[in-house]
């Protein structure tokens, strides 16, 4: 039997710390910033240390000024015993002796143990942290390359809404109330489905949960079946120039209609299980396909790049969809100016050039 889950460097755990007490050993602004991280999570951080920098002493004095006090400074380097019973210990020392007689205190009194920026003596690591809480996501490289996960961490950060919080935390109040509206679990299913696709549209609104309900309780009746079709500008075809509007519809999608100039790059933003196909230059074709798929409930983008033609054949294509009922929605592409710009900074001077398998095809047997 083939295992279902490759090997993994690190468990990554999201560890409930609210009321709990840890230990940060250290004062320095890197000891400040993990404290400041635990505080976060609803940590009571205890610090053992004389001296603090004065990043971490403003922190202290704005906690003992405040009704919720999460940091209380113990002006006195750290015990053992201090370390028993705590959550966590985390501790910031110049030498690796002095990391290792804290780590093994930890480890003697069973508190997990991180040394900062001395992997040896750590028996959990930080990730890098994208935070739209209640949805949190965390990137690690186990510690081989932090400058790596930092970058992936600004990667994703810009592709996910400010937004997804609010939905995020809708969610967390929503599941005893679908469950008392919806009684089948095809039902909730179908809610749950028609919440995620909502999820990437906007902030949400007053009206999200009861049209939600409705749409769910509305069972397989063709309303409730009813799809919608975003048609994306891609710009020039540059990957990397497509806007976060872009990249976010491609992300929701369940089928990508693309042009036969569209590259692989722009096309891998979308999700694995999304269909992809490429579509001719006969505009009655694509728009009878897309009905079609609107009629099954699909979420589809259409994503072409924004040359003249390309712009017609959406015109064309927008014009008749719209006429049929259907609900669409547009996202431009960078600007002509935007474009000469881009060229004028890439381009390669000194008379030098710069470098400039898709999907499924219509009618095909796949």
């Amino acid at each position: 039997m083939n295992a279902r889950v490759t090997d993994l460097a690190k468990l990554p755990v999201f560890w409930d710390l609210k009321g709990k007490r840890v230990v940060i050993a250290g004062g320095s602004d890197a000891a400040a910033w993990k404290a400041e991280l635990l505080a976060a999570c609803g940590a009571i951080v205890h610090i053992y240390a004389e001296e603090l920098s004065g990043i971490f002493a403003s922190l202290v004095d704005v906690s003992q000024a405040s009704q919720r006090r999460r940091y209380i400074h113990h002006a006195r380097p750290y015990t053992a015993a201090d370390m028993k019973g705590a959550s966590l210990a985390i501790g910031d020392f110049e030498s690796e002796a002095d990391a290792d007689i804290f780590f093994n205190a930890g480890v003697a009194v069973g508190t997990p143990v991180n040394v900062i920026d001395k992997p040896a003596f750590c028996q959990f690591q930080f990730g890098s942290i994208v935070n739209r809480s209640p949805v949190i996501v965390s990137i690690s490289t186990d510690g081989a390359a932090p400058v790596l996960a930092q970058a992936i961490r600004r990667r994703i950060e810009a592709i996910l809404p400010a937004s997804l919080q609010l939905w995020g935390q809708m969610a967390q109040g929503l599941r005893s109330k679908v469950n008392a509206r919806l009684e089948s679990g095809q039902a909730r299913r179908r809610f749950w489905e028609g919440f995620v696709d909502r999820v990437f549209t906007g902030v949400p609104n007053s009206t999200a949960l009861a049209e939600l309900l409705a749409d769910a309780a509305k069972g397989d009746s063709r309303v409730a079946r009813v799809g919608k079709i975003t048609f994306v500008a891609a710009g020039p075809g540059d990957p990397e120039l497509l806007t976060l509007k872009a990249i976010r519809a491609l992300q929701a999608a369940d089928i990508v209609l693309f042009g036969s100039q569209v590259s692989n790059e722009i096309l891998e933003f979308s999700r694995r299980e999304a269909r992809r196909i490429q579509v001719d230059r006969f505009a009655d074709q694509t728009v009878d396909s897309i009905a079609a798929f609107l009629d099954e409930g699909k979420n589809i983008v259409r994503v072409d790049l924004s040359g003249t033609l390309e712009g017609r054949r959406f015109r064309e294509e927008i014009t008749r969809l719209k006429a049929s009922g259907a609900r669409v929605s547009t996202v431009p592409g960078v600007t002509e100016s935007a474009e000469v710009l881009h060229y004028a900074l890439t381009a390669v001077p000194f008379g030098g050039y710069a470098n400039a398998g898709h999907g499924e095809q219509f009618g095909s047997a796949r």
